[in-house]
C-alpha cells in the first residue's frame, strides 16, 4: 500500500481545501464543496473565503444568507456552521442523535427528570408563531413547566433537539447582532429530510464522499472528528469499494477518492491567513499534516494562523486596522516578504480599502496543547 508522507497529505489537503489555488468557484459552490464553515465567530467565514477565491466579494456571501441560500446553524461538531441551505436541510436528521447526547454530556446533571420529547415539541410551539427568539428568550418561554434546569441547560438543549436557523443580520458583513433563532423548515420553507429507515444510511455515505472530497486523504477518525458522528463506520465500508487506500507515515489507512487530487509534495505552497476555527485544522483528528504538535492547541484556542509553506507559522489579529503578525518560528526573508504581502492584502480587505498596514512582530515559542 502506498505511504504518503506528510508533505503530500498537507498538499493534498492544501488542494481540496482551495488555499493551494484560489477558486473561481461562485461562493455557494465554494461553501458547498468546503462542507461548510464554522462559523460561531461570525465574520471569521469571510475570511476563510478570501483565502480561498479569487476576487472574494463579501456582500455575495451576506446576500445568500439574507436569501437563505447559506444557513447558520448548529450541525458538525454540535458547533455553528454557515452551511449550504440544500446540505442542512439533507444532514440535519442525521446529526440529531450526536446533538442530543453531546448537550447532555456537559448538562445531564441538570437536565435529568426532563423528558427531551416534550422538551423539544414545547420548543417547537414557541417557535412556531414565527416569531425569532435568542436562546435565553426560549428558555424562559418554557421555565415555567420545567423550573430545575438552569437555563442555559435547558436552551443549549432546546437547540439540539429543534433545528433551528440563526438568522441574520447575524453573520452579515462587517454587521454585529444577537442570535436570533426560527425554525429551520420555516426559514427554508422546507421540512429537513426526514431520517433514512432502518438499516440504511444515505445520509452517511454521501458525508463520507463529500468529506474526502474535501479534506481526503483521511482516516476514519479524521472523519469522525470532523462531523462528530461515531455511527460511520457502516457507511465508510458500504462506500469502500469507491475509494482507494494508502498508509500515512505512522501506518494509519487513509481512504480517498480515486480522481481526487494529490499534488506533487514538492508543489510550491502560497502564504494564506485562515480564520479562527477554520476545518483545514479542525477537520482531522491528526493535524500533524498542516500544524507541529507543540502549535495543534491553537486550533481550537481560536487563534487565527497564518500557513506558511503549508503549514503554521504564525498568528495574527488586527488592531486600529493593522494586521499583527506574530511568527512561532523566525522567517527567511522570502518568507516573511510573502507574509507582508498577503498581510496586507488582508487588511485592505477588512477595513474596505482604507488601510493596507501590516506589522510582523518577533518570533516567539509558543507551545499550545489540545486540553
Amino acid at each position: 500500500m502506498t505511504v504518503l508522507v506528510t508533505r503530500a497529505l498537507n498538499r493534498a489537503t492544501l488542494a481540496r481545501q482551495l488555499l493551494l489555488d484560489r477558486a473561481d468557484l461562485p461562493v455557494l459552490d465554494a461553501v458547498a464543496h468546503v462542507c461548510g464553515l464554522q462559523a460561531q465567530e461570525p465574520q471569521e467565514p469571510f475570511v476563510g473565503l478570501w483565502s480561498r477565491l479569487r476576487a472574494f466579494d463579501p456582500a455575495v456571501l451576506s446576500d445568500l444568507l439574507v436569501r437563505r441560500r447559506v444557513v447558520r446553524t448548529h450541525l458538525m461538531r454540535r458547533t455553528v456552521h454557515l452551511v449550504a441551505a440544500d446540505d442542512v436541510l439533507a444532514w440535519r436528521a442525521r446529526h440529531d442523535a450526536m446533538l442530543r447526547q453531546r448537550v447532555l454530556g456537559v448538562y445531564r446533571p441538570e437536565l435529568a427528570g426532563v423528558d427531551l420529547d416534550e422538551l423539544a415539541a414545547a420548543g417547537r410551539a414557541v417557535l412556531a408563531d414565527g416569531e425569532p427568539r435568542s436562546m435565553a428568550e426560549l428558555a424562559r418561554a418554557l421555565a415555567e413547566r420545567w423550573p430545575a434546569p438552569e437555563p442555559r441547560a435547558l436552551g443549549e438543549m432546546l437547540l439540539a433537539l429543534v433545528p433551528t436557523a440563526q438568522l441574520p443580520p447575524r453573520g452579515l458583513w462587517r454587521t454585529r447582532a444577537g442570535v436570533r433563532n426560527a425554525l429551520l423548515s420555516d426559514w427554508l420553507g422546507r421540512d429537513i429530510d426526514p431520517p433514512a429507515p432502518d438499516g440504511t444510511d444515505p445520509v452517511g455515505k454521501a458525508l463520507v464522499l463529500r468529506y474526502l472530497a474535501a479534506f481526503g486523504p483521511a482516516a476514519t477518525a479524521d472523519l469522525r472528528a470532523w462531523c462528530g458522528l461515531a455511527g460511520l463506520p457502516a457507511a465508510v465500508t458500504a462506500v469502500r469499494e469507491e475509494l482507494v487506500a494508502f498508509r500515512d507515515e505512522r501506518g494509519r489507512e487513509l481512504l480517498d477518492l480515486p480522481d481526487a487530487p494529490r499534488p506533487d509534495p514538492g508543489t510550491p505552497a502560497p502564504v494564506r491567513f485562515l480564520p479562527a476555527f477554520d476545518n483545514a485544522l479542525l477537520g482531522y483528528h491528526d493535524r500533524g499534516r498542516i500544524v507541529d504538535d507543540a502549535h495543534r492547541g491553537l486550533s481550537v484556542a481560536g487563534t487565527r494562523v497564518v500557513l506558511v509553506d503549508g503549514r503554521v507559522a504564525a498568528t495574527w489579529i488586527v488592531e486600529a486596522g493593522t494586521v499583527i503578525v506574530t511568527p512561532l518560528r523566525t522567517f527567511s526573508h522570502t518568507d516573511r516578504t510573502a507574509v507582508a504581502d498577503q498581510g496586507q492584502a488582508l487588511a485592505s480587505f477588512l477595513s474596505g480599502g482604507e488601510s493596507d498596514r501590516i506589522q510582523i512582530a518577533e518570533a516567539r515559542r509558543l507551545q499550545v496543547r489540545d486540553k
